[in-house]
């Protein structure tokens, strides 16, 4: 059975979203990328506002509530039903729950192949990327290092502290085939 989804799981600024598109380049066959921004930037502004939604914290806290974890069910089950129609599919995750984040996933994804890759990065060299970057709040990046690896089970992981994007993309394209 061929890898349909391949599950890229880290904090901000680890690197996920430059190794995505380095794979799209380097596996044989097209590859959707869609990730938490992608779901993020999908929804009204409003449910930055809400009560259970999803609040961005001065402090780099991301906070979300079940009116978000409803749409980010919906979302979740759309991708696994992408993937049993035909599409292979990166997915461009923050486990911020850790292993019951994976656990929703794995929930959805059943009966499929895919692969979970852990994608970290030394805290401090994701600071910095987040600073560069300039398009997130100061402080995500360090807060998110290490809890979304909690308790999650990968098949592969990286560090792309001192590795390059494409680098880390055919490693994994070894492991997707």
């Amino acid at each position: 059975m061929q890898t349909r989804v391949i599950v890229l799981n880290g904090g901000s600024s680890s690197g996920k979203s430059g190794i995505a598109r380095c794979l799209q380049a380097v596996l044989p066959d097209p590859w959707l990328v869609f990730g938490t921004d992608t779901l993020v930037d999908a929804m009204p502004a409003s449910m930055r506002a809400m009560d259970g939604g999803i609040e961005f914290a001065p402090d780099g806290e991301v906070v979300v509530g079940p009116a978000f974890r409803a749409l980010e069910a919906a979302w979740i089950e759309g991708i696994a039903a992408m993937a049993r129609g035909g599409a292979r599919i990166v997915v461009d995750e923050v486990f911020l729950g850790g292993a019951a984040s994976q656990k929703r996933w794995q929930q959805a994804l059943g009966g499929l192949r895919v692969l979970w890759v852990g994608v970290r990065c030394e805290g401090a060299v994701a600071a910095g990327r987040e600073v560069a970057r300039g398009d997130r709040t100061v402080g995500m990046a360090a807060s998110q290092a290490e809890v979304v690896h909690r308790g999650v089970v990968y098949d592969l992981e990286i560090d792309t502290t001192h590795a390059e994007s494409m680098e880390c993309a055919r490693a994994i394209a070894g492991r997707a085939e």
